[in-house]
Order: C-alpha cells, then sequence, then structure tokens
C-alpha cells in the first residue's frame, strides 16, 4: 500500500471514528450549539483538547495557503475542517497534495 492510499484510508477514518462519537450527542441535542461547547469544555481537559484543535487546526490552514500555488485549493479542506473534522481535513489535503506531485 503507498502513502496515498493510507493519507485517503486515514482521512476516511478520520470522519467517521470522530462522527461515531458525536451522534450520539447530536441524536440526543440536535442543533444544539451552546451545549455541543459546553459538553467540550466541561474541565480543563476538554478545554485542552479545544485549544490544541484550534491551534492545530490554525497551523494546517496557514500551511495550506503558504504552499499556494504549488498545493491544492485550500477552501475545500477548511470547509471539511469546520464542518467534519482536521482527523479528516489534513488527510485529505495530504491526498490531494500528494496526487498533485505525481503528476
Amino acid at each position: 500500500m503507498n502513502l496515498r492510499n493510507i493519507w485517503l484510508l486515514l482521512a476516511i477514518a478520520g470522519a467517521v471514528i470522530p462522527w461515531y462519537y458525536l451522534a450520539g450527542f447530536l441524536a440526543a441535542n440536535p442543533l444544539d450549539i451552546a451545549g455541543f461547547l459546553a459538553a467540550s469544555t466541561v474541565n480543563d481537559v476538554g478545554r485542552g483538547f479545544v485549544a490544541d484543535l484550534l491551534i492545530s487546526s490554525l497551523v494546517f490552514w496557514i500551511y495550506m495557503f503558504s504552499r499556494r500555488p504549488d498545493g491544492p485549493a485550500p477552501w475545500p479542506f477548511i470547509v471539511i475542517n469546520l464542518f467534519i473534522g482536521l482527523s479528516c481535513a489534513l488527510p485529505a489535503y495530504l491526498w490531494a497534495s500528494s496526487g498533485r506531485r505525481s503528476r
């Protein structure tokens, strides 16, 4: 299995696995953004994970924009990052980026 296929598998896993856990909360609390934010920052551990995720996402966005025009367009991956998650967006970007290099 080559690295490009690994990126694709990790992007799929990064979409499915986190949403598997989030589905329960969203089923019980549809469209409750305030409740979601409160639950994710209920203690220092949660706040630490949220801070890590936000900083990592910011670094990822800066990296994508710094790679233009060599890399793929960043906007689709920002949408993936915001609506699915960084665990899907980052490997999806690496998958798309590795395809551009092989052409």
